[in-house]
């Protein structure tokens, strides 16, 4: 976990707390908190508005509108996925951001230093909001040559493990995790490197890949350390790349990630950079867990892009 320096105190603009909830998060276990984490967050003074929304797209779009609307602060009750969405509204803004952990996948969350209890990571932006405090936060932002841009907070994955995603998201059958281990069966046998263009700060890197991924935080999926070195708070992106792996090897060195020592792996290359532009044909990218933009891509780390409420 790394450090999120502290920014100015009395930082947090007047309106009331708006609030995303995603009550199917980690398979719907913390529904029945929702009311007590409402109730702990009107501690800190303000009115508190639950947001309504029906679909994903539904909840980036109210998460929008309630920042328009004169929102003092934003929380999402969810995972990964939640917070990717809730934080497009207030990236780049003077609006503060709160997530709660409570998905399958809390690595942004976990990355910035919020418990892992709902309860105490409310109680932690409660108290932030009585105090008017507030730390800044990098963010990575990605765009696409017609413009089209998004921002995310982990770890943008361009490689198998998004290839795997996108397998799974088109399957109808099986329900539930099974799809998804299916889907890893069908993409390990189709498994073959794939020609990747990097362009890490003006300098060009073409490589045969297997696994690409760009980090601004160290892990995405549930605690996978893809990027075990990256820092949400250095001003830059971390980027790891493993490369001609055949099906035999990638299985052997995956369980690493874990731990993040599949970075020592011969086959595995690491970078650093301010702005990265990926090119490959037929991917499309996953970001914070999330169906994403296809390739290519530049992405480019962001500065106290977030204000969290810490």
């Amino acid at each position: 976990m790394h450090a999120v320096t502290a920014d100015d105190h009395n930082s947090i603009p007047d309106g009331p707390i708006a609030v995303l909830a995603n009550p199917t998060a980690g398979r719907g276990r913390h529904r029945r908190l929702l009311p007590d984490l409402l109730d702990r967050l009107s501690v800190a003074g303000r009115p508190v508005r639950l947001l309504r929304a029906g679909t994903a797209t539904e909840a980036e779009s109210a998460c929008y509108a309630a920042v328009a609307e004169g929102a003092g602060a934003l929380v999402a009750v969810g995972g990964d996925g939640t917070v990717h969405r809730a934080m497009q509204a207030v990236a780049g803004t003077s609006v503060p951001f709160g997530p709660i952990p409570a998905g399958t996948g809390n690595d942004f969350a976990v990355e910035t230093g919020y418990p892992t209890d709902p309860r105490a990571a409310v109680d932690v932006i409660a108290a932030a909001l009585r105090e008017g405090h507030t730390r800044p936060v990098d963010l990575a932002r990605m765009t696409q040559t017609d413009g089209t841009a998004r921002w995310y907070g982990a770890v943008l994955a361009a490689g198998f493990d998004a290839i795997v995603n996108e397998r799974a998201n088109r399957m109808r059958w099986p329900r539930g995790s099974r799809r998804y281990d299916l889907a890893i069966l069908v993409e390990l046998a189709r498994l073959r490197p794939r020609r990747y263009t990097l362009t890490l700060d003006g300098e060009r890197v073409d490589v045969d890949a297997v696994l690409v991924a760009v980090g601004n935080g160290a892990s995405y999926g549930g605690g996978m350390r893809i990027c075990p070195a990256a820092d949400p708070t250095d001003g830059l992106l971390d980027v790891v790349v493993g490369g001609r792996f055949d099906r035999r090897t990638l299985i052997r060195v995956k369980p690493r990630i874990y731990a993040g020592t599949h970075v020592a792996h011969p086959l595995v290359y690491t970078y650093r950079a301010r702005t990265v532009t990926l090119v490959a044909e037929g991917i499309t990218t996953y970001a914070d867990g999330e169906r994403s933009l296809g390739l290519p891509v530049t992405v480019t780390a962001i500065p106290r892009a977030l204000h969290l409420l810490r």
